[in-house]
């Protein structure tokens, strides 16, 4: 992950003056001990990035789903000031089976490790959590660990949401023909890695698979050969990977911003 602009995407500094940030991330794990009471004073709220090392195909790299969720947090920050929390590399990958090169948490361990991360933060004073997905099979357990805080403290804000949430599903660019998600190293996620991180792509070893609709979830290793899921993955292109994460970092912030100045409910 040593590609400038992954660790520090690109965006409008007027947008970023409207939303409270400065155009630059607030990387927690490069501040000072005293700048995080700093960070924590000026906002109470942290966005915790949760990715995956695993197959993604023959031609990217196992990064993809932390590189995404660590590109579109940072972007996030940059434009609203809130602080990003180092991105969790490891998530809930066994669903791909005998596929090589997949490093996997049990669910169980997730949502023990992400309670951990956030008592830790609740400790230094933070009170609202975004908990930024960038893989499917992390949801379960960060939705528990979610529900875990919201039980045990009473004046937490949490939220589960993916990285492409806050827009339409049907304005996604992913050559997707079913609403399932049902996509994996495609040619949504191919776009977006040309992006941030061209020289993860190697796009000479691309292969598509024809994207179906299915009642039961599956192994990966169960429905593809090489890994991935979806149809034209040849046809991935930075431009359409500029385009899409740029929209997810900017519907992502619009509602952050909106989120950690939102009034508390008052029971009636």
């Amino acid at each position: 992950m040593s590609d400038g602009r992954l660790l520090q995407p690109v965006v409008d500094p007027a947008l970023a003056a409207q939303l409270g940030g400065s155009g630059v991330p607030v990387r927690w794990e490069r501040l000072t001990s005293p700048e995080t009471v700093e960070a924590v004073r000026a906002c109470d709220a942290v966005i915790i990035p949760v990715g995956a090392i695993e197959q993604h195909g023959p031609h990217l790299g196992l990064s993809v789903d932390a590189e995404i969720a660590q590109h579109v947090a940072l972007g996030v920050s940059a434009l609203t000031g809130v602080p990003a929390a180092p991105v969790l590399h490891y998530g809930v990958s066994g669903s791909h089976g005998g596929l090589p090169g997949s490093l996997s948490l049990r669910p169980e361990t997730l949502v023990m490790m992400l309670e951990d991360v956030i008592d830790s933060f609740y400790a230094q004073g933070v009170r609202q959590f975004v908990l930024l997905n960038a893989h499917t099979w992390n949801a379960g357990p960060m939705e528990v660990a979610a529900d875990k805080a919201r039980v045990k403290y009473d004046d937490v804000r949490v939220r589960i949401i993916f990285y492409v949430t806050m827009y339409p599903g049907a304005q996604v660019d992913g050559h997707v023909t079913y609403g399932r998600g049902l996509m994996h190293a495609n040619y949504f996620e191919t776009s977006l890695m040309l992006a941030i991180d061209p020289q993860n792509v190697h796009m000479e070893r691309a292969v598509s698979l024809e994207d179906r609709d299915t009642f039961w979830d599956y192994r990966t290793d169960q429905v593809s050969v090489s890994g991935v899921w979806g149809r034209d993955v040849e046809q991935a292109t930075a431009a359409n990977g500029e385009r899409e994460v740029e929209r997810c970092i900017r519907t992502t912030a619009l509602a952050v911003a909106a989120a950690v100045a939102e009034d508390w409910p008052q029971p009636r």
